[in-house]
């Protein structure tokens, strides 16, 4: 959600580097300060900092004498407002290290100044709550995190934060001073209890996004333009109910299992029994709902014909499941809308891509994902209005994906049958939506698909927010022929607003906005030894 300011914003950059200056540019502690003009007049970006170098910098703006702070002056102007949808591309996981720091900021630097060139909006940057709170309950260490923003700044990109509050992949563990547990999540069902050292879930999650506002507030609304909140297992508003170690999710057969038996879940399902006088319901999970990866024709629970998921228990267990999922939900929505008012940042939440058993009656995996979402109930409809109460954007995966690749795997999973569906939630509930890609290697047709979807969305009478999150920048994004398709997907979602990157020689990796050049053959060389 964002409160809409009298002066309009957009950015407008020019800088010119070598070498050595990116060098030099790997450490800055920096302040950044807003200077509000009229209506007329526009707004301009302050950005101080001090370099560790014996010579000035001709890194862009202006810059003061040998050894001193420089500062960085960005004029926003509605000028670089364009048409068409903005594509941001995803960080690595390791863009700051363990110890805090930048990973390798001077390919960070070259990666990001290519980015700009290629007229990619913003980056993606996801922030851990096991390195940022690391060191102890309320003890928060940003200071990789203010680098990089302020490296993004420097390329004239906007910012989209993810606050990743559980570790998903090889991100970094959650912080260890609350002892053991789910790696995914904590228990739902103790969403309001201190189990923390005295804080709930919420409380501590809260507390995080309150210090990472009062941190970065001068760049909020400015560089930071979006923040998404963690709910759950990557960052998703779901259970962990299949396996996080599976590598190719996106094919994947699992009906999931359910999360409900740990004693925090376990006393709410009993309450809500007892309070429909059914007191045998409240004793566990369903029974007959087969194993992680059993054909759901062959259980009990999930079958089409005569499947106890469509019996009165089957209901009362699902509506309560689904319901602790929305619940938790929109504790978070609420926490993160009163703490970010007022700042002019999008703030928005990620739904799970759970498609693979789409043209089944019961949908199995989407049920124990908590998605009460069969052939004849919309389980999407309640969480876009959630999300729409709040001022939510919605962001979700699988945009590059057919049907037609899907139907040869897996004959029961339809990806554009489930996005359509989402899609159509979020524009009943007007709210702004973020695509993002599953897989990261893309041809020529994964891009056609991404245009031919987002398009479902946005197009019609009423044009709405549409933006991409390209996951993730790496070695491959980076190889010739990868590059020259991202680059013409970046323009073609722009319809056709913005310039084009040009591939040259690697030898001179001299980056300039005007005229426009992006030299990524070296980035590719860098990431080929990281």
């Amino acid at each position: 959600m964002a409160i809409p300011s009298q002066s309009t914003a957009s950015f407008s950059p020019s800088f010119i580097s070598t070498p050595n200056d990116l060098t030099r540019l790997t450490r800055f502690p920096c302040r950044v300060t807003f200077t509000h003009q009229t209506r007329s007049s526009t707004r301009r970006l302050v950005v101080s900092s001090r370099l560790n170098s014996s010579k000035s910098s001709d890194a862009g703006g202006s810059v003061s004498p040998d050894n001193g702070p420089y500062e960085l002056h960005h004029d926003f102007s509605p000028q670089r407002r364009r048409r068409g949808s903005p594509v941001f591309v995803t960080l690595p996981v390791n863009s700051v290290g363990r110890e805090g720091k930048v990973w390798r900021p001077k390919a960070m630097m070259l990666s990001l100044r290519a980015l700009a060139a290629a007229g990619v909006e913003g980056v993606v940057v996801e922030i851990w709550w096991g390195l940022v709170e690391r060191n102890g309950p309320k003890v928060y260490d940003w200071r990789g995190y203010r680098e990089l923003v302020m490296m993004a700044c420097m390329c004239g990109l906007k910012v989209r934060a993810v606050l990743a509050f559980h570790q998903h992949g090889t991100g970094p563990d959650d912080p260890n001073w609350f002892g053991r547990r789910n790696i995914e999540y904590i228990s739902l069902g103790c969403d309001i209890l201190p189990v923390l050292r005295g804080r709930s879930p919420i409380q501590a999650y809260a507390d995080f996004m309150r210090d990472f506002r009062d941190t970065f507030r001068p760049s909020l609304g400015f560089i930071i333009t979006g923040v998404q909140i963690g709910m759950g297992p990557a960052g998703e508003l779901r259970y962990p109910s299949f396996s996080f170690q599976k590598p190719h999710l996106a094919w994947s057969h699992e009906l999931g299992e359910f999360q409900c038996y740990d004693k925090y879940m376990l006393a709410s399902l009993n309450a809500s029994a007892r309070s429909i006088g059914k007191r045998e319901w409240g004793n566990g999970g369903p029974f007959g709902a087969g194993s992680l990866m059993q054909n759901p024709e062959h259980t009990e629970f999930f079958r089409n014909e005569g499947g106890s998921w469509n019996t009165p228990y089957g209901k009362f267990f699902l509506e309560w499941y689904s319901d602790m999922l929305l619940l938790h939900g929109e504790r978070i929505c609420r926490e993160a809308e009163t703490i970010f008012r007022g700042t002019e940042v999008h703030i928005s939440a990620k739904l799970a891509a759970i498609h693979w058993h789409y043209v089944t009656q019961s949908h199995p995996s989407e049920l124990t994902a908590g998605y009460y979402n069969t052939f004849d109930k919309d389980g999407y409809l309640p969480v876009a209005r959630m999300f729409s109460k709040y001022g939510f954007s919605m962001c979700c995966s699988c945009f590059e994906m057919q049907d037609v690749v899907m139907k040869k795997i897996n004959p029961d999973g339809s990806p554009e049958g489930f996005l359509r569906q989402l899609l159509l939630a979020a524009r009943l509930c007007d709210i702004s939506l973020e695509g993002q890609n599953f897989s990261t290697d893309l041809d020529d047709d994964a891009f056609a698909q991404v245009l031919k979807m987002s398009k479902f969305y946005s197009n019609g009478f009423e044009k709405r927010p549409f933006s991409f999150n390209f996951v993730r920048m790496n070695k491959k994004m980076f190889e010739p022929r990868n590059w020259d398709r991202f680059t013409r997907f970046v323009k073609q979602m722009s319809d056709g607003n913005i310039f084009r990157a040009r591939l040259n020689s690697v030898g001179d990796i001299r980056l300039k906005t005007t005229p426009v050049a992006a030299e990524v053959g070296l980035l590719y060389q860098l990431y080929q030894h990281s």
